[in-house]
């Protein structure tokens, strides 16, 4: 299996962006392409067909390169939950949890083995591999217990490109210092740079460009510019990027930044619909008067439910549903929703019990046995009969109350949510449930009616059908601006034993 690999000189420096351009490149020209990121940080996940929980860029790369994801594309993934504490998910399953300086110890042979035995899986049914990295791979202090930068990349001899975000500044700099950090044998894989989030005339970089391949022996594949970000990050810094104000026409959609966000991957089905703006709101903000308030998954719900309610923001949702407002929880934001939250085993923390916010007839208690399954289910509301597929995560059992008139299941199998008569509170466990059209659709007009707003089309096709057209137009952006020549192979329909040996040398 050929390799390729995708480190950044920082955070965001674009390599999911890359590497999922390089995915769909590939699957183009008709070769059976993986993605792979060895280890993964993130509290946005996915749940494969088997129940196994992935990186949710991984499972956005893999659709990319045409192909179903699955926890070997990702074999490692960690997700923070507070106080410098990480929940390990290997291979798809919760191991335990561990804090920062206790995992080099603990999970780091372990973690190797699984990213070694998931490359051998993986080269059983695939030609290339596209691998991305995370943070820097020069992080001189991580270097020791790093899975899954130049560790991976000397693994599998990986022709490495570096990309770097020039938006931040000192670029030229970020490259040249990734480069002097890296061990000689780490430095050889290293066949191209990037550089990305370019603004302004692309002439005036020239001559740094010149100088750059000069000084390092490296080319310049490309210049990115500022703009192309079509899918989330893989974390809630994202979200400080998003920009662009409502027009007065728009439906305006609150969703709570809270402070261990999960699965905001939820809303880019949203964001994509003309005539909607989300806005992803901190909790000190004053919420005003949207058309719809949504409160999000959470890494620890009852952390983040007593953020809502020492920011004041909880009384504020409060006051926002008596004058009639919208709201819908979703996951941990759910929970939030009933009246009270459990925790008897202490797996979230030190507290044991938590009022909700009452607006559901629901009590949730946390378990140690973590859900995750895809489901496909038929709506009740706003429209009965609509299909609905996507996906649990979640760490705790809910159950109705009371038997109120005022509540209705909101699908027909009835533990995965409820709304009220008047369909203006909403809850449920449905990770993915805006990517179905039909019903994303009919909600939005539930909310256009009350604004006085005439109904959109709803017979519409499911967001999958967009994610495609996003997945070419940025492989399109991609290849319009880099030069992928000494990468990719010439031809279409090019044997795998010849692929990218030009880049491989």
């Amino acid at each position: 299996m050929k390799a390729i690999m995708v480190v950044g000189t920082t955070s965001h420096a674009g390599k999911s962006f890359l590497t999922t351009g390089l995915c769909r490149l590939l699957h183009r020209r008709g070769y059976r392409v993986t993605p792979f990121k060895g280890q993964n940080m993130a509290l946005n996940a996915f749940v494969t067909v088997d129940g196994g929980e992935m990186g949710h860029a991984q499972a956005v790369q893999a659709w990319a390169a045409g192909t179903v994801p699955r926890v070997a594309m990702n074999p490692i993934l960690l997700k923070p939950q507070g106080d410098m504490t990480s929940q390990v998910i290997i291979l798809g399953k919760a191991v335990g949890t561990t804090r920062a300086q206790e995992y080099y110890q603990n999970y780091f042979d372990r973690g190797w083995q699984a990213i070694a035995d998931s490359l051998e899986i993986l080269a059983q049914d695939f030609d290339v591999v596209v691998c991305e990295g995370a943070g820097s791979p020069a992080e001189i202090n991580l270097k020791h217990r790093d899975l899954t930068n130049m560790r991976v990349a000397k693994h599998l001899q990986a022709a490495t490109i570096l990309i770097a975000d020039i938006d931040r500044g000192g670029v030229f700099a970020h490259v040249v210092g990734t480069l002097q950090l890296l061990e000689p044998e780490e430095r050889k894989l290293i066949k191209g740079i990037v550089i990305n989030k370019f603004r302004g005339q692309r002439s005036l970089l020239d001559s740094g460009i010149t100088w750059l391949e000069e000084y390092t022996g490296i080319p310049v594949l490309g210049v990115i510019p500022y703009g192309q970000n079509l899918f989330s990050a893989e974390d809630s810094l994202d979200l400080l990027e998003r920009s662009g104000r409502p027009s007065p026409e728009d439906i305006r959609i609150v969703v709570l930044r809270l402070p261990r966000i999960a699965n905001f991957t939820d809303f880019e089905p949203l964001e994509a619909e003309s005539g909607v703006y989300v806005d992803y709101l901190p909790l000190e903000k004053q919420l005003g008067n949207p058309d719809a308030v949504i409160i999000p998954g959470s890494k620890t719900t009852i952390a983040d439910l007593q953020a809502l309610q020492n920011s004041g923001m909880s009384q504020q949702i409060m006051a926002y549903v008596q004058a009639g407002g919208t709201v819908m929880g979703i996951c941990g934001g759910y929970q939030m929703l009933g009246q009270t939250i459990a925790d008897p085993e202490n797996i979230e923390g030190s507290l044991t019990n938590c009022q909700g916010l009452g607006l559901f007839p629901l009590t949730t208690v946390i378990t140690q046995e973590k859900i995750t399954r895809q489901q496909e289910t038929i709506s009740y509301a706003p429209q009965p009969g609509l299909r609905v597929t996507g996906y649990e995560i979640h760490q705790g059992i809910s159950r109705r109350s009371e038997h109120s008139q005022d509540f209705l299941p909101l699908f027909d199998q009835e533990e995965l949510g409820m709304v009220n008569g008047q369909q203006n509170l909403w809850g449920c466990y449905l990770h993915g449930l805006f990517d179905n059209g039909t019903w994303r659709r009919c909600w939005l007009n539930n909310l256009r009616q009350r604004r006085g707003l005439g109904p959109l089309p709803t017979a519409i096709g499911n967001y999958q059908e967009q994610r495609e057209a996003m997945l070419n137009s940025l492989a399109d952006f991609v290849e319009t601006h880099v030069n992928l020549n000494p990468i990719l192979p010439s031809f279409p329909g090019e044997n795998s034993d010849t692929l990218v040996n030009s880049f491989l040398g």
